[in-house]
């Protein structure tokens, strides 16, 4: 005897905006004015959505602003994917990541500063899930200069007495500092000079 199956229905209507799209305009807006800063009618401009339809997709303004957050961090983990890849060379790798963020802390880029850092400072210290985070970022970016610097000591490419796990760290704190010191607009050469310095002590 042949059962009729019941095809199940759809539940809600279809979202008709681009979820990604709506998050990184959030996220720009996050990364202006801040997280406290922010108001919703800042984020219903931005996103061009109604307040049902932003709190329908994303919860309130605090969970859209993790997910923003899991964008951005996500963005600069694949960027280092690239400039990592063990595929090429370890110091040419260090060389591009170094360069990037000479390009993000000099003249405008500088200015606007990192999301991330501007997190961390508002919020990571009293907020657990912002916490984990940022926590977390700054984790796996020292495991992927670790790794670099890690091939390149094996190709004798680092200068004697210099261990990857500890100046991995040494350049993750480096370049959040420079982020910091970007917000001055620093001139390009300035920055470039900053990690001429140091790399140079770390490479033969």
């Amino acid at each position: 005897m042949r059962q009729n199956t019941a095809t199940p229905m759809p539940r809600g209507r279809p979202r008709s905006f681009d979820v990604d799209a709506a998050v990184e305009r959030a996220m720009d807006v996050f990364w202006s004015r801040g997280y406290h800063a922010t108001a919703l009618p800042d984020l219903l401009r931005a996103t061009r959505l109604s307040r049902g339809s932003l709190y329908a997709a994303f919860g309130d303004k605090h969970s859209l602003f993790l997910r923003a957050l899991d964008r951005y961090i996500a963005d600069a983990l694949a960027r280092m994917d690239g400039e990592f890849d063990p595929r090429n060379d370890p110091v040419e790798g260090l060389q591009a990541y170094l360069a990037g963020y000479v390009e993000r802390t000099s003249g405008s880029n500088g200015r606007r500063g990192c999301l991330l850092v501007a997190t961390a400072m508002e919020l990571a210290g009293g907020d657990a899930d912002v916490g984990r985070r940022v926590a977390g970022f700054f984790k796996a970016m020292e495991a992927k200069v670790t790794d670099a610097l890690s091939r390149a000591k094996a190709a004798g490419r680092l200068a004697d007495g210099v261990e990857p796990a500890t100046a991995a760290r040494v350049l993750v704190c480096f370049v959040e500092g420079l982020r910091v010191v970007g917000k001055t607009a620093p001139a390009r050469t300035t920055s470039q000079a900053a990690v001429d310095a140091l790399i140079g002590r770390f490479l033969r």
